[in-house]
């Protein structure tokens, strides 16, 4: 979009663009989303910026109206698969936060230099001014929702000093840490939670993606009960638990974490889990303009589900080889009893943690009820997630990935598409040998069952099918490989 589109988008106040980009208005020096209900400024005092990186670095501060620095991501970054959008993803996760711009760089075989250039060109700011802006809006989250000191705040949201905490609040926000916390609505009701409200583009098939995620759900590390899903999270500093549960306009995000700085990254891993940053009309029309629109009737604004944990969800999909969505949960459930870690306070039907990698590669195979090609398959794929040989974190290469998988013994096309689909969270993933698929497409029109018109969208065409199997879209269906 050029200047002259965005600000016809602003005048409109078109909430479809929220996160696409941000106006900063000259006049008032501060910069909003474009559905802001604020009197829009004048052509001449209207600037445009890729991110709120940008507009903050240009000198705005949020708007304390729209509070644009909470509109939901851009779509872009899930569907670029270039090197701008893996950086994009793992700074969202907290990459430079806890691995600094060199490591950032190195996890996807860039310089610094060439790095910096590359985001500069795209989105307007750097590795650091990017990771700067998620640091103040984890900062706000937690003033807002929590009881903590404001030093502890500091030092959880990933600031190195107190002095520079404070200094990034009054300069993105035009108020003290104080202030914010002062002006906050009602906090997280028990000791230790923090609550809060994840926002998306509509429509949202809420309930159908809790759904899907609720029959696949694990003993011990998921639960879905009276509508809201509950899993154990593992995360760079310690472990946490999440509840996801359908609000008004929003999703309601429950989380009790073993350590603070992992608020960012539980909050984007969620994010991607339900698909949250997704451009639900721009899916839409494209699979009901190639022939699905039946489907996309019956459920508007599908979203492909990914996942908290790209190597446990490759884990699982190996187990689920050849059996039942309810026998791969179970030998999931056993193989989590036995080598999973448990959680020092246990919440209802959440015990542990799902086994890392390293744990299940020295497993002892009496105790892996499965043919012996897939305890080779699983040993495989184990041990090369430990010993690093296979990377599956947000900013890999998809394709690689998928090639490296491949490579793996026992290791097929459906089990290696299935991880990219899911763990990888790629939006263009068709799985055509799946059982399911081919019952879902003998269904349609012949002349309208070409995946290709569904592309770059074939993974929600792919749910959209699995849905249709059934007036209950989330019975679980067979999966095969």
């Amino acid at each position: 979009m050029d200047d002259e589109q965005c600000y016809r988008a602003c005048s409109s106040r078109d909430g479809r663009f929220d996160g696409w980009f941000y106006m900063g208005v000259t006049s008032t020096e501060i910069y909003c989303r474009p559905s802001c209900p604020a009197v829009k400024p004048k052509r001449e005092n209207a600037r445009f910026y890729p991110s709120a990186a940008a507009a903050q670095a240009a000198g705005f501060r949020a708007c304390k109206r729209c509070r644009p620095d909470t509109s939901p991501g851009s779509p872009e970054w899930d569907v670029r698969a270039d090197v701008v959008g893996r950086a994009m993803r793992l700074i969202a996760d907290g990459v430079v936060d806890r691995e600094g711009v060199g490591g950032l760089a190195a996890r996807l075989g860039y310089s610094d230099r060439q790095l910096n250039r590359l985001l500069m060109a795209e989105v307007g700011a750097g590795p650091l001014a990017l990771a700067r802006a998620r640091r103040a809006q984890t900062a706000r989250v937690l003033l807002e929702t929590s009881d903590l000191q404001i030093a502890q705040v500091a030092f959880a949201a990933g600031f190195a000093s107190v002095r520079q905490f404070n200094d990034t609040v009054r300069e993105v926000f035009g108020r003290t840490p104080s202030e914010v916390r002062g002006r906050a609505g009602v906090r997280g009701g028990e000791p230790g939670e923090i609550r809060l409200r994840l926002p998306y583009r509509t429509p949202i098939a809420l309930e159908h993606t809790l759904g899907f995620l609720g029959v696949r759900a694990v003993p011990g590390v998921e639960e879905f009960v009276d509508g809201a899903y509950r899993r154990v999270l593992s995360l760079p500093h310690g472990t946490g638990v999440v509840e996801l549960s359908p609000g008004p306009s929003w999703v309601w995000c429950r989380l009790v974490l073993g350590d603070l700085r992992d608020l960012g990254a539980a909050v984007q891993r969620c994010r991607r889990l339900l698909d949250l940053d997704a451009d639900p009309l721009a899916v839409d029309e494209a699979l009901a303009s190639g022939g699905l629109a039946r489907l996309v009737q019956a459920v508007p604004g599908m979203r492909s589900p990914g996942h908290v944990d790209p190597d446990e969800l490759a884990v699982r999909a190996v187990l689920g080889q050849q059996v039942s969505v309810a026998g791969a949960r179970t030998i999931a459930g056993r193989l989590t009893a036995l080598y999973g870690k448990p959680l020092a306070a246990p919440q209802d039907g959440l015990t542990h943690a799902f086994p890392t990698a390293a744990a299940l590669a020295d497993a002892d195979p009496a105790d892996l009820p499965m043919p012996n090609a897939r305890k080779k398959a699983l040993f495989a794929l184990t041990g090369a997630l430990a010993s690093g040989a296979v990377r599956l974190d947000s900013g890999v290469d998809r394709p690689a990935a998928e090639a490296a998988l491949l490579a793996l013994p026992g290791i097929g096309p459906w089990t290696a598409s299935y991880i990219r689909l899911r763990a990888l969270g790629d939006p263009d993933v068709f799985l055509p040998t799946d059982l399911g698929v081919k019952h879902a497409l003998a269904r349609l029109d012949p002349l309208a069952a070409d995946p290709q018109l569904w592309s770059p969208w074939r993974s929600y065409a792919l749910h959209h099918l699995w849905a249709s199997l059934s007036a209950a879209p989330t019975a679980p269906a067979k999966e095969v490989a």
